[in-house]
């Protein structure tokens, strides 16, 4: 089970860094529109999410111990948190839906998150190798 928690975090790593790719794919479609992120909204509403769950779901029948599952929950959580700062930037729109500075610095904040969630993310992977290897995780890793 501990080698399945290296694999499925390495996934879910992946699945981080494509995001990244998605939102370039996105930003530079021209004419851009909504769908220019469908591949980016597909990814972060459900692929993300359900390899968040999976890859907790293995740390703890890994038995990781405490502090590694927390920091496998804590990708999920960034994940949250980085819908809301969506809709919290949608909602700093003008009223023909146009960008504000507001809005903006708002979803500027988002691919801030994205970077520490891919952080978290390496974090887990890395005490999930430790833990495949026997070896057992310091404090500062997880």
């Amino acid at each position: 089970m501990r080698r399945l928690f290296v694999i499925v975090s390495g996934v879910l790593l992946a699945a981080f860094a494509l995001q990244f790719v998605f939102a370039a794919v996105g930003a530079f479609t021209e004419p851009g529109g909504d769908d220019s992120y469908a591949l980016h909204s597909i990814t972060g509403m459900a692929i993300i999410p359900a390899l968040c769950l999976l890859t907790i779901l293995c740390a703890v029948l890994a038995r990781a111990p405490g502090r590694v599952v927390g920091l496998t929950v804590l990708p999920l959580g960034l994940v949250i948190l980085q819908a809301l700062i969506a809709m919290l930037a949608g909602a700093f729109t003008d009223a023909s839906g146009a960008s504000t500075p507001v809005s903006l610095t708002i979803g500027g904040l988002h691919a801030v998150n994205g970077i520490i969630a891919v952080h978290v993310v390496v974090g887990v992977m890395r005490a999930a190798k430790m833990l495949a290897d026997d070896v057992p995780v310091p404090q500062g890793v997880a």
